[in-house]
């Protein structure tokens, strides 16, 4: 580079010594050189540029967007395929899918530069050591690529170490780096798990909300006091299990989306007061999807009958799964109520709350004399439109 601007610097000099007219034939020649040398450099990048695209696209499986992005978003310079052949032959190796490398990839390109042995390889290991499978191991770099471009002395042990020294348990800590989010700052972690310990949330929940969603208690310390506080304001008890679930839909859920889902719940009638009630009973119904909402209700008030109301008092419905759960059992119930061998004051909770064995005692082989086909209705190998059930298709069967 002084070179460079050593010579311009020499030639400008003599050429204020010559005439105008060979000054501005000099000026032209000094132009087609810059030019011409720009040009060089601009060619060289976009060949690099080009080489990179190509092989995220070839190589790695990414779409031509994603690769673009990749490489103009992240410092990324890569001299030759050899390398990164290593590091994707690496990962292939060691049970990574093709679709798990492109979004590793995509995340991070980086990786590609990675030496296989010295930096890949001790990450392997040590999370082998405490436990994790190959399917785990796989499963915890795609969800977080950054962990394969960071020190396991400096970054991986470190909060391993901490995670450990709250949940002891391996098992559970392995549970814990597949569910982490991309960063996982110690400092906010361990002032937030101060903070639960000081409103009086036992060791037990606060395992409970670190196992199930990690990345809540890797918040800013200041936004995760005031979701505590607020939680705490609407009247939970801290030793409840619904204080940690009510934690965790607040930093799920923005302002936005909590409105969204108010509305959900006006939709089939329910006041402010009885929505927070029912927030109240059981915090994750308020993260269920508004399709999932809209079919559960429908069918339970305008298929089976039940009142609105009824379902609200057992909100844990909202949550079941319609088809395997909620669908199979009220089918078994609409026979019964049919041929009148049950009254129609029947309560959801008896009919969805109860285990499966239950269900099936008190449902089902109770009444397998007089309706012989209930146990293969249940289990979906008929249904209700077959001879012998004298199904009409009844809208509100319980009204």
């Amino acid at each position: 580079m002084f070179g460079f601007s050593g010579a311009r610097l020499a030639l400008n000099m003599s050429v204020s010594l010559l005439p105008l007219n060979e000054q501005l034939g000099m000026f032209r020649f000094q132009s087609l050189f810059v030019i011409r040398s720009l040009s060089s450099s601009i060619a060289s990048n976009l060949n690099k540029h080009s080489f990179v695209v190509s092989y995220l696209v070839n190589s790695c499986g990414l779409t031509l967007k994603s690769a673009q992005s990749a490489t103009n978003n992240k410092n990324i310079s890569f001299q030759s395929p050899e390398r990164l052949d290593s590091v994707l032959r690496f990962l292939k190796e060691h049970g990574f899918t093709n679709s798990q490398i492109s979004k590793i990839v995509g995340n991070r390109p980086q990786v590609l530069l990675a030496h296989p042995e010295k930096t890949l390889l001790p990450k392997f290991e040590f999370l082998r050591c405490i436990g994790a499978s190959r399917s785990d191991i796989s499963l915890i770099f795609c969800r977080n690529p950054f962990l394969l471009v960071r020190s396991t002395e400096r970054f991986l042990i470190p909060r391993y170490e901490i995670i450990k020294s709250f949940l002891v348990s391996n098992e559970k800590v392995v549970l814990v780096l597949k569910r982490m989010g991309r960063t996982f700052p110690v400092n906010c972690f361990s002032n937030n798990l101060s903070y639960l310990r000081g409103v009086g949330v036992p060791q037990s929940l606060i395992s409970h909300l670190v196992t199930d969603c990690p990345s809540v208690m890797c918040q800013e310390v200041g936004k995760f006091a005031e979701g505590v506080k607020k939680v705490t304001n609407l009247g939970f008890d801290p030793s409840k299990t619904a204080f940690v679930d009510a934690v965790r839909v607040f930093y799920k859920l923005s302002n936005k989306t909590w409105e969204h889902k108010m509305k959900m719940y006006r939709r089939w009638g329910f006041s402010e007061d009885e929505i927070w009630l029912i927030f109240r009973k059981h915090p994750i119904c308020m993260t269920i999807s508004e399709e999932k909402f809209m079919r559960t209700m429908d069918f339970l008030v305008c298929k089976m009958g039940w009142q609105p109301a009824d379902v609200a008092r057992v909100p844990v419905v909202y949550c079941l799964s319609l088809e395997r759960r909620i669908m199979p059992r009220c089918s078994v119930v609409r026979v019964l109520l049919l041929k009148g061998l049950i009254k129609a004051d029947i309560r959801l909770s008896s009919v969805l709350i109860p285990s499966e064995k239950h269900f099936l005692e008190m449902f089902v082989i109770k009444y397998q004399e007089q309706v012989p086909q209930l146990l293969e209705l249940f289990k979906g190998k008929v249904d209700l439109t077959e001879p012998g059930f004298g199904f009409d298709d009844k809208s509100g069967i319980l009204g």
